[in-house]
């Protein structure tokens, strides 16, 4: 393990990041230099943070996400498999940081909404489908029909429900992938192809988990409407706006609820690895040591990184969201057009800097054996978010309906799967996932508040869902090349 390493590839990705927002705050969009001096530390805590975390994952989270997968598979139960799945998505996702956030900002927007109930429904739904994703590992049912099949339920739900539900239900999707539940629930489907020698179903269990959330929100709101016979939603617009406005006042204020949110992240997982070495697992004295210790870096990275995202970047992308988008509002022209390629560069950047992008794109190299570049892989999942986010304020500007994305976005997503290898649509798939993670639901969901804010819109639900959507298609278009370049070199070798 090279901590430099890792250290200066971070630091590649965050760096820009701020050296943008500082451009943009020092000249276009003046903003107040105690935010932006809060959003430089904030960066600086990211880095180190990230830095720990993906030491914290490689010493503990992954091993034990594989060694449960294939001790789970080796016991020949498919009932033992399931049944572990469901609890493990339903506490690892109940837990998750990020559900915590989304489902008080859904309950902020739509009082009606029980956050208790709003998260166990989303825990359930990544549950069940962690089951369905094992079960179709082991029954080696094909991953493309398989996502052909839930998505065709998906777009069927989605017209007999409110518009703006739609938002809510899809951002579930990207919400779940958190720092926490994207390592464990990609290395638990590694182990278990890992004992079935079938390196091409690897990928796609993530993928096929995030279709929960979706499914069971959807179902919520279709059966919520059922019984109350008329419109699930009762919205409050501007309460979105204030929920963000009131993030943070000082990093001291936050790192309190940080550490919490990052206990309560890692303590069902320790939780598990205690039971799993219990009964299952049954290793060694330095195994279990070397798994602890991993817990303890993921852990303290966890809450840096989380401090540094709540406490420094939150707001900065708020005011320079809302600066240009008042400027694009009042002026039009050029100024439109520098919103929309702002918002391009920072889905293309800050994806890089995303746990769980940085955990994918090292298992795609190492299962791959090298094939797969993560370099390539980062290139094509950054220009997928860049896209996605430059689409969210276009729908802002021109207040588009996400349906009107959306549905088109996932039928293209579905027809490249016909051309794809199924290796490359399982990485497509688990993507769009984790390109939704802290990070990006911090900074560019601010951004894009900002810019709501300024539009006097309540578009601000369906930004999580365009950028899980775009790496869809992107990462798809990569595998299509990847396969014509493949039969190229092999007619040459000829």
């Amino acid at each position: 393990m090279n901590v430099l390493t890792k250290l200066k590839e971070t630091a590649v990705s965050v760096i820009p990041v701020i050296l943008i927002v500082l451009l943009l705050g020092f000249t276009v969009v003046p903003v107040e230099k105690i935010i932006l001096a809060r959003f430089v530390i904030g960066g600086l805590f990211l880095i180190a943070g990230l830095t720990v975390f993906l030491i914290g994952v490689d010493l503990g989270i992954q091993p034990m996400g594989e060694r449960c997968g294939a001790e789970l598979t080796k016991k020949r139960s498919i009932v033992l498999l399931l049944v572990s799945a469901f609890f493990i998505g339903f506490i690892v996702t109940a837990a998750e940081p990020d559900i915590q956030v989304f489902a008080s900002q859904v309950q902020s927007v739509f009082p009606f909404i029980n956050r208790l109930s709003f998260t166990f429904v989303i825990a359930s739904g990544v549950g069940v489908f962690i089951l369905t994703g094992l079960l179709r590992s082991v029954l080696n049912f094909s991953l493309k029909i398989t996502f052909f099949i839930l998505y065709t339920v998906l777009f069927i739900l989605t017209f007999f429900i409110p518009s703006d539900f739609a938002g809510i239900a899809f951002d579930s999707g990207g919400a779940t992938t958190g720092p926490m539940t994207v390592p464990f629930i990609m290395a638990l489907g590694l182990g278990v192809c890992s004992v079935r020698s079938d390196d091409k179903n690897s990928f796609g269990l993530t993928g096929i988990s995030s279709v929960g959330p979706v499914m069971a929100v959807l179902v919520f709101a279709l059966c919520y409407k059922s019984m109350t016979g008329g419109s699930v939603l009762q919205s409050v617009s501007s309460n979105a706006v204030t929920e963000s406005e009131g993030i943070f006042s000082s990093f001291g204020m936050i790192i309190p609820q940080i550490l919490k949110e990052s206990l309560v992240s890692i303590l069902p997982l320790f939780v598990l690895f205690i039971i799993f070495q219990i009964t299952l697992l049954k290793l060694s004295k330095i195994q279990i040591i070397r798994m602890v210790i991993g817990f303890f870096y993921s852990f303290t990275g966890l809450a840096l990184f989380l401090t540094g995202a709540g406490g420094g970047f939150s707001q900065a992308g708020r005011e320079i969201g809302f600066s240009l988008a008042q400027k694009a509002l009042n002026m039009g022209g050029w100024w439109t057009v520098l919103l929309v390629v702002t918002g391009f560069v920072f889905g293309a950047i800050i994806v890089c800097a995303e746990p769980a992008v940085w955990v994918l794109s090292e298992q795609v190299e190492h299962v791959s054996g090298g094939t797969i570049k993560r370099k390539i892989l980062l290139v094509f999942l950054s220009l997928g978010t860049a896209a996605a986010v430059a689409l969210s304020i276009l729908r802002i500007v021109n207040g588009l309906d996400l349906k009107i994305i959306l549905i088109p976005g996932y039928v293209i997503s579905l027809l490249l799967m016909i051309f794809c290898p199924t290796l490359f649509s399982g990485i497509a798939f688990d993507s769009g996932g984790v390109a939704s993670g802290p990070l990006t639901s911090t900074f560019v969901l601010s951004f894009t508040i900002g810019i709501s804010s300024a539009f006097n819109t309540s578009d601000s639900f369906g930004v999580i869902a365009l950028v899980a959507m775009m790496p869809l298609i992107a990462i798809q278009i990569m595998g299509i090349i990847f396969r014509i370049k493949s039969r190229r070199s092999v007619k040459e070798v000829k």
